[in-house]
């Protein structure tokens, strides 16, 4: 489990960029990310070695749900949750698979959770209703959470229960 700081990117390698793996100190063999954030997205990144795991995550066919924690440059009205349940317009050939909407307390921020991972999926279904995402945290993905004692650029190992939560897909008990 790694936290991913922004302007780190989500690949092996690169020639300009700083990546997730040079993040990684030790054992750094054959690891990968799991999936991708955007390089000014920070959150829970996976880092592993196991290709049928990634690939069970990642599969638009298992609808795994990731959740973010998003701030916008302007407030939420309560009918945008609808337009997230029925799907939005991001200009590709289908709407968006329906998305969960909790807004905060501050109508700016808000908790969204979706089952695809599109090219910057996220900030385009915010634009789609005329927001402009100005901060992005990844904080789930399937059953697992974001250590909250992890900093960005840190990691550790997953538990085993939480390596055994990712195999059977299951939510964590806590």
């Amino acid at each position: 489990m790694l936290h991913k700081p922004a302007g780190v990117v989500s690949a092996t390698e690169d020639a300009q960029c700083q990546t997730v793996l040079d993040l990684i100190t030790e054992g750094r063999k054959g690891l990968f990310p799991v999936g991708r954030l955007d390089k000014d997205t920070e959150g829970l990144l996976l880092i592993t070695n196991d290709g049928e795991l990634s690939h069970n995550l990642l599969s638009p066919t298992k609808h795994v749900d990731k959740t973010y924690y998003v701030e916008l440059n302007g407030d939420l009205i309560d009918s945008d949750i609808e337009l997230f349940e029925k799907g939005l317009d991001i200009g590709e050939k289908n709407l968006t698979k329906p998305a969960i909407l909790k807004i905060l307390e501050k109508r700016s921020t808000a908790l969204i959770t979706i089952t695809e991972g599109k090219y910057h999926q996220v900030k385009r279904m915010f634009q789609a209703i005329g927001l402009t995402v100005t901060f992005l945290k990844r904080l789930t993905m399937g059953p697992l959470k974001l250590d909250e004692n992890l900093k960005p650029g840190e990691y550790r190992k997953l538990t085993v229960s939480e390596v055994e939560a990712l195999l059977n897909n299951k939510p964590r008990n806590n």
